[in-house]
């Protein structure tokens, strides 16, 4: 199981979103099997216990060249938005491959950097799709992993070899593989690029400057695999640090960037075929903050 998966927050387009994903990825990449496949994975509908309408779509998972992505239909939250703070870097090998993204992401979309010649790559251009989703494509000459990418404005600018610090830290089988600073004289200070791992997931990070309207919102978080209480106790205090904590393992840390700690037994809870069994796991998770499995095992064992 992947460690750490981004989760996309749609208010309920989740299952057309990513069957659009993986409709195109494969389109571009074609339609591998192992490791690079883009798939639909697995759905889960809401229950009785809600909080959606009993029978519609909560959750999709799906792959994109091999990366686990979760897209939830949440409803509508005024602060949940996407916004160009977190991106997916896409390396492409090939120019086909470049265009044929470019080109399914641009109806309905807005280009936030042409897709060009640049000094930095050959053919690279950077896409919030009709979704919201942002995209940094570039050709490479080598289709690896698609990477998320921390973008820190505002007041945060300044920030993100500090945040790398902090993450790579915290995580194990982590490590920062290059960081790239702004040239003296430029406008921008920080990193105007860098990349690490953590738990050998690759991320990237830069300082976008102060002057965008945007920063990191709870419409992308990312979703760590516990898998026990210990490691959940260990990321949630750790990570909510100067943060944030909230509902349902959900928590923002010092950066504002959103993070899930969830034990894996819980969705082995809530995919039970017994509806009672899920609709009561389901409501006690609702009344927690960090997620305890003892009393989620509890729940399930109960009904």
């Amino acid at each position: 199981m992947q460690k750490i998966n981004s989760f996309l927050w749609f208010e309920n387009q989740a299952e057309e979103a990513a069957n659009f994903y993986v409709s195109v990825f494969t389109h571009a990449f074609g339609s591998e099997s192992g490791e690079k496949s883009s798939k639909i994975v697995s759905t889960t509908q809401y229950g009785e216990a809600g909080p959606g309408t009993k029978g519609s779509f909560m959750i999709i998972n799906f792959k994109l060249q091999g990366q686990d992505f979760i897209a939830l239909n949440g409803g509508p939250v005024k602060e949940i938005f996407f916004t160009p703070s977190i991106s997916f870097y896409v390396p492409c090998k090939t120019q086909k491959e470049v265009d044929i993204l470019w080109k399914n992401f641009s109806p309905g979309g807005k280009v936030l950097m042409k897709l060009d010649k640049y000094p930095f790559s050959e053919k690279y251009g950077w896409i919030q799709d009709r979704f919201g989703i942002s995209w940094q494509l570039n050709l490479t000459g080598d289709s690896t992993s698609i990477n998320p990418l921390l973008m820190f404005t505002r007041d945060l600018n300044g920030q993100a070899e500090t945040a790398i610090n902090f993450y790579t830290l915290l995580f194990n089988d982590s490590k920062i593989n290059r960081i790239f600073p702004y040239p003296a004289g430029e406008k921008n200070i920080g990193i105007m690029h860098a990349s690490f791992n953590l738990n050998g997931q690759e991320f990237m990070a830069m300082d976008g400057g102060k002057d965008h309207d945007f920063s990191f919102t709870p419409a992308i978080s990312f979703v760590i695999n516990c898998e026990s209480q210990q490691e959940v106790d260990e990321y949630w205090e750790k990570l909510s640090s100067g943060g944030e904590k909230g509902q349902c393992g959900w928590l923002k840390d010092k950066f504002g960037v959103s993070w899930q700690v969830v034990p894996t037994v819980l969705g082995k809870l809530m995919s039970d075929p017994d509806p009672n069994k899920s609709k009561s796991v389901m409501q006690v998770m609702l009344k927690m903050t960090k997620l305890e499995i003892d009393q989620l095992e509890q729940a399930y064992k109960n009904s």
